[in-house]
């Protein structure tokens, strides 16, 4: 079988190495992919973007099975159009895909269907907006009602950031107005406790879990500074205990995949909850994404056992009730090297050397890269993850660290404590 995996960041690098290793797939093709596709011989880059283009060409080349790693794609209705076409795609309809694209859209469904969430209001209005975060005070969660690459979240330790970023999304309309060009925000009451990531598959009626990980959101070390796209993850998890996955389950997967369908919008694709969890136990949703997240698909891929062509086919035909996976019982943990400047001003340019050739147990991940002449250089914000299998999550650190110091890019960042929740 040919498969297609739409994206070009670290997050599809891994689906595309994880897919191609199945006797299944005769050929994976990553569009537009990056340099580490492009280094890969087992696969090969598309410089294509346009989705009615890519449609054009998957029907050209007979490919059996496309996957959309990012959210920009499936929000401007990628899988409508293959769809179409009569091309078999995993992903969810660009309806679906408001539990992502809509900030607005996901709170009001959650609202709609009990699923637990942070108590908010949402704005178009600076005025209504400034007073409303006077009227509920700090700490509190602003958040741009639209697809941000996951930065259009300012969580504000005082009243003056939190009026600056009201005025950065509402008055400067710094993130493009979600619909039809109206600038929107959520402002929502700050959640205490632990975050998680749960990432489920769903055939539109039945759920299969993906082992349980957690994201460093914060730019620094001993998670200060901006939020980022995700500086590193881990999985499993030890905060999601068996009492707290099942709860996610019962309380938030569930209810939100039943709760789509009910709505007449039926979600297939990959369902990503991130998890606020308490000190009880008790779990409320910060957010719905509508694909897996990144970096958190690195280090999950690195531990599914389970041929991921069989698992994919599976939801696409409606039959991941009968799918059972499989996973390594050791941790896999990735550390992000980020490009000089990153978030605000990434620097594009530099060359990348000192990378490693993949081993059983470390693999490198390409996101912000290209190859260009031969040459290895930076060409986003986030440009590796160094992902690594242990027995623990100290080994996995220490594993990962060990190839993350052989590498070098000039201005490279990367913080020094990924997996420091789950090292006592």
């Amino acid at each position: 079988m040919k498969i297609l995996v739409i994206g070009g960041g670290g997050r599809e690098h891994a689906l595309a190495w994880k897919l191609v290793a199945s006797p299944k797939a005769s050929k994976v093709y990553v569009a537009p992919g990056n340099g580490g596709t492009a280094l890969s011989p087992r696969l090969e880059n598309l410089p294509i973007t346009d989705v009615q283009q890519l449609a054009d060409w998957a029907v050209a080349n007979k490919i059996g099975l496309t996957v959309v790693g990012p959210e920009a794609p499936l929000a401007a209705g990628v899988v409508d159009v293959f769809r179409a076409r009569g091309l078999r795609i995993f992903g969810p309809t660009r309806a679906a895909a408001q539990l992502e694209s809509s900030k607005a859209f996901s709170k009001a469904f959650m609202r709609r269907h009990g699923i637990p969430t942070a108590d908010y209001d949402t704005f178009t209005d600076p005025v209504a907006a400034h007073a409303f975060v006077d009227r509920l005070g700090a700490p509190i969660v602003i958040k741009a009602d639209g697809l941000a690459a996951g930065k259009g979240v300012v969580v504000a330790a005082t009243l003056e950031e939190a009026h600056a970023a009201v005025d950065f999304m509402l008055v400067d309309n710094a993130y493009g107005g979600a619909d039809e060009g109206v600038a929107r925000v959520v402002i929502e009451q700050f959640l205490e406790g632990e975050e998680a990531s749960f990432i489920v598959l769903s055939d539109g009626r039945h759920v299969a879990a993906l082992a349980t990980s957690q994201d460093h959101k914060r730019l620094k070390n001993g998670d200060l500074g901006p939020n980022t796209g995700g500086m590193g993850a881990y999985s499993p998890a030890p905060v999601v205990t068996a009492d707290v996955h099942a709860r996610a389950m019962r309380e938030v997967i569930l209810p939100a995949v039943r709760g789509m369908e009910k709505d007449g919008i039926p979600y297939t694709g990959f369902l990503y909850a991130g998890l606020m969890i308490d000190q009880q136990g008790q779990i409320k949703v910060l957010e719905f994404n509508c694909r897996m997240g990144d970096p958190e698909t690195q280090p999950i891929l690195m531990r599914l056992k389970s041929d991921l062509v069989d698992l994919i086919n599976a939801a696409v035909d409606g039959k991941l009730d009968g799918v059972e996976l499989q996973w390594d019982r050791r941790v896999a943990l990735g550390v992000v090297m980020a490009a000089h400047g990153y978030p605000e001003h990434p620097r594009q340019g530099d060359t990348i050397t000192g990378i490693a050739p993949e081993q059983d147990d470390a693999v490198v991940f390409h996101a912000g890269t290209q190859l260009e002449h031969g040459t290895l250089r930076v060409t986003g914000g986030r440009v590796l993850c160094v992902t690594a299998l242990a027995d623990s999550v100290r080994q996995a650190q220490q594993r990962a660290y060990e190839v993350v110091h052989a590498i070098h890019f000039d201005g490279a960042h990367y913080r020094n404590d990924i997996g420091h929740r789950a090292i006592k």
